[in-house]
């Protein structure tokens, strides 16, 4: 899995006035928990640009002032009601040994034959819930759906991996080809191993 490294600096104040100062000059509050002790930090808003306004997952190297390193994910994220501005940031560390819980990204790979006969392939979920060790964990989780027909649905036991656990019940459903007006019903028609180009989700 990708990793972003954020620089930033140690709080040694935590009340609510040096955290409106801190606000107010642009910076975002944050906190790490999970480790020995509980470490509250600030870096500007631009920083987490890639980490907060993206489909991506990453971990996260927060690289302190006072030269600690620590490796982190994003936990818990504030925003402000009325300017979406982040307003606070919840880490949890992690361990090369101790497994995670993450919301990895799904993309389909193929071109389903109940889509190229007119259905429509319809998701339930974007996202797999999963919990590995954090350098096992994939970028992203592809699933194959060249052969889903009219009313074929792909499951998450179809994209199962050892190298993760997925935290979803084994029928749960992860998209679906669905009639729409324009099916005719010309799957037999249809050549096969015709090579069509990869659908993403």
């Amino acid at each position: 899995m990708k990793s972003l490294t954020i620089n930033a600096s140690q709080r040694e104040s935590v009340g609510k006035k040096s955290t409106k100062a801190l606000r107010n000059a642009g910076q975002v509050p944050c906190v790490i928990y999970g480790g020995d002790t509980i470490v509250h930090f600030a870096a500007p808003e631009l920083a987490f640009k890639k980490l907060v306004y993206t489909p991506d997952v990453h971990t996260v190297v927060i690289a302190l002032d006072n030269g600690t390193k620590i490796n982190a994910i994003l936990q818990d994220i504030q925003f402000h009601p009325v300017t979406d501005k982040i307003l606070h940031i919840d880490f949890v560390e992690i361990f090369e040994d101790k497994p995670i819980t993450m919301e990895i990204p799904f993309k389909t790979t193929g071109n389903s034959r109940g889509v190229r006969a007119g259905g429509v392939l319809r998701f339930n979920l974007r996202r797999i819930k999963v919990k590995g060790l954090a350098a096992k964990l994939p970028d992203v989780i592809e699933g194959d759906i060249t052969d889903l027909k009219i009313g074929n649905k792909l499951y998450v036991t179809n994209v199962a991996n050892e190298d993760y656990t997925i935290l979803h019940p084994d029928n749960t459903v992860i998209c679906q080809v669905k009639t729409s007006r324009n099916a005719m019903g010309g799957e037999e028609e249809e050549e096969e191993g015709t090579e069509t180009p990869a659908a993403e989700a």
